[in-house]
């Protein structure tokens, strides 16, 4: 059984990784904005951080800059 690869814009949840990649934005600067605790576009899985794509779109969608 092989394991079936998923296209990044099908996944609802994204690695740093991922999210950079898709985003556009940088590790560093994910990381920065992801560890306010009141951020609701991050997905803690233990100590493994992983960003909500829909819910990062509409964030990037209503700001001016980061």
């Amino acid at each position: 059984m092989s394991k079936r690869e998923v296209p990044i814009w099908e996944k609802s949840n994204l690695t740093l990784e991922e999210a950079a990649a898709y985003f556009g934005i940088g590790i560093n600067k994910l990381r920065e904005l992801t560890d306010d605790k009141t951020c609701s576009y991050v997905l803690w899985v233990g100590s493994k951080r992983l960003i909500k794509r829909r819910k990062m779109d509409e964030y990037l969608d209503h700001i001016y800059s980061i």
